[in-house]
């Protein structure tokens, strides 16, 4: 039986971080997935490599047993390697014994269908054990997905459609949905190496508003005033995502003073009848020039 590098699999550094393992994994299930390579046996088949790399580097306790499968057979190698081949059946039984009389199957997740000989001789054959191991179909690892929204979406909610292999499918991103949410598409996408199908999460990016600054699902927006509104007080149209309205400016408004208008911010995403918060920014416009009749009156409150 052959080794299998999967650390080269992968095309990964063998101290590679989970976060760079992950990375690598998804733009290679992207590149060699079945749906993107039709009747192409030779991206099938690599397709099925990087799944079981990536099921094994993925699991800190299989990536942990993996490695030390990896010593002991570099140490074979570097010993011009015994006649014979290297003893898998001695190297499982040795692993075992230092385990106990059994392995816990839970360990590994219990689930090595569709893997190659070499994965099951390692993690799911345990020769020795004395029991028969349930090869059930594993769980594809999930894709994420990056979905950019306005903020009118992230505030009514909205539809995408996804062309995946020959099926269409509309996925619907709800109202409240700000940057991080994950939407999942369950089953999504085919696996080639088992029988369920694959998750797609969308992750959710509102894009920059020219009219609102988001934090959470509160908005915040400048509204501009004239000098003589904010000193003597009177009113201003504030835009809302559901709609204009008037907002009272107190007389003595001060540039940068902070108005809340309440429940006018983004609606919850676990509760659409609760809203965030809208704060109105005031800017103090000041005039440029003035007539001769307005400095003069200037001049007089001036003297005051």
């Amino acid at each position: 039986m052959e080794y299998k590098d999967y650390y080269k699999v992968l095309g990964v550094e063998r101290d590679a971080s989970q976060d760079a393992i992950k990375k690598t994994y998804r733009k290679l299930a992207m590149k060699y997935h079945p749906d993107q390579n039709r009747g192409n046996k030779q991206a099938e088949e690599k397709f099925k490599d990087i799944n079981e790399a990536y099921e094994v580097l993925s699991d800190p306790k299989k990536r942990e047993r993996y490695d030390q499968l990896g010593t002991s057979y570099s140490q074979w190698q570097s010993q011009g390697g015994a006649r014979g081949g290297f003893n898998w059946d001695d190297w499982v039984t040795n692993q075992q014994r230092g385990r106990g009389s059994s392995v816990d199957m839970n360990d590994f997740g219990g689930s090595f269908g569709g893997f190659s000989d070499f994965f099951s001789a390692i993690f799911g054959g345990m020769q020795g054990a004395g029991r028969t191991v349930s090869r059930q179909p594993a769980k594809p690892s999930a894709i994420e997905q990056k979905v950019q929204i306005t903020l009118a979406e992230s505030f009514s909610g909205t539809l995408r459609q996804f062309q995946i292999g020959d099926r269409k499918i509309e996925v619907k991103i709800p109202a409240g949905a700000v940057t991080g949410t994950k939407v999942r598409m369950a089953g999504a996408v085919p696996s080639a190496t088992s029988a369920n199908k694959a998750d797609i999460i969308l992750i959710i990016e509102v894009l920059p508003d020219a009219r609102y600054a988001l934090q959470g699902v509160d908005l915040t927006t400048e509204v501009k005033l004239d000098l003589f509104t904010a000193v003597l007080g009177g009113s201003a149209t504030v835009s809302t995502p559901s709609g204009d309205v008037r907002l009272t400016i107190p007389a003595g408004t001060q540039p940068g003073q902070k108005i809340r208008l309440a429940g006018r911010g983004l609606p919850k995403l676990k509760n659409n009848q609760e809203f965030g918060d809208l704060y109105a920014v005031i800017k103090v416009e000041i005039p440029r020039k003035l007539t001769d009749k307005q400095r003069k009156k200037f001049e007089e409150l001036k003297g005051l």
